[in-house]
């Protein structure tokens, strides 16, 4: 029932803004954010047709754990992932994280593009996501299911610049979980994020991304994920260093088991390296 509940919001947000489709061009496309991540999450940006990004995303613990912990460089997690460009509009991609041993696959389409003369006042992008957590059972003597490992995201990522500088992201988000830890708590949680980027330099640039979780819909002990980046510009790479408040970099982790707060020093550092390759279409 949940899961249908799931697709049920999904195919809603489909169909309010399947009627749009028409305005969406493909000249003159407006690029709203750098890369394709904001810092955990997805930006509203696709890879070009033929192109494979590779994304290293590492995340340290967090630094109220004083000297004893290093500020968190004792602790560690990593994401290795690979995305590919269908089309200019459709983006493949996969990735194991190192928290929980997730594996997660996405797919990504451009449905409006911002145009640089008339056309989509915004871009939208549609995401969505499948992950599974690859621990073993905590209780193996008792009847596991392979479904209460997966979990699934789905996303509505609505963006605009509104000057060369400025641009900024919503993002309307579905996590439907299979298995929670108690029957109280509801399977599918709604969020709604944010993100803004700010460019300082040609190639340097600050962002921010946050996710607001109405309250009833994760246990006590989790909060509200906030991360802050600077974005480094190179010729076929993107470095980023980032302060976030989540260790976890797939959307089911940072958005609904995030635990650590940002007033009591519960930040860590971490980086995502980008590299960008083309396997197929003109050099």
């Amino acid at each position: 029932m949940a899961g249908t509940r799931s697709s049920a919001i999904i195919l809603l947000f489909v169909s309010l803004l399947a009627g749009s489709t028409a305005i969406a061009q493909t000249d003159g496309w407006v690029q709203t954010f750098k890369d394709t991540r904001v810092i955990n999450g997805h930006s509203v940006e696709n890879n070009f047709k033929g192109g494979m990004k590779f994304i290293i995303s590492h995340r340290f613990g967090a630094l109220n754990g004083g000297f004893y912990e290093l500020f968190g460089l004792d602790q560690s997690t990593i994401r290795i992932g690979l995305d590919y460009g269908v089309t200019d509009r459709l983006t493949v991609g996969a990735g194991r994280s190192s928290f929980g041993k997730h594996y997660d696959a996405f797919a990504k389409y451009r449905l409006l593009v911002q145009g640089e003369e008339g056309g989509s006042p915004v871009s939208v992008t549609l995401m969505s996501n499948t992950a599974i957590n690859t621990l073993e059972w905590a209780n193996p003597e008792r009847e596991n299911f392979f479904s209460s490992r997966l979990f699934y995201t789905h996303q509505i990522l609505i963006a605009k610049r509104f000057s060369p500088s400025f641009a900024a992201q919503l993002m309307p988000t579905l996590v439907h979980r299979n298995l929670v830890e108690t029957p109280e708590i509801s399977h599918d949680v709604l969020a709604l994020g944010g993100a803004l980027r700010y460019q300082l330099t040609h190639h340097l640039a600050i962002q921010a991304e946050g996710y607001y979780i109405p309250n009833g819909q994760l246990a006590d002990l989790y909060t509200m994920p906030l991360s802050i980046g600077v974005d480094i510009e190179t010729k076929g790479h993107q470095f980023q260093l980032s302060l976030s408040n989540s260790l976890g970099m797939t959307e089911k982790i940072f958005i609904t088991e995030t635990t650590q707060s940002w007033l009591d020093g519960g930040i860590g550092l971490g980086f995502n390296i980008t590299r960008d390759f083309r396997i197929r279409g003109p050099k």
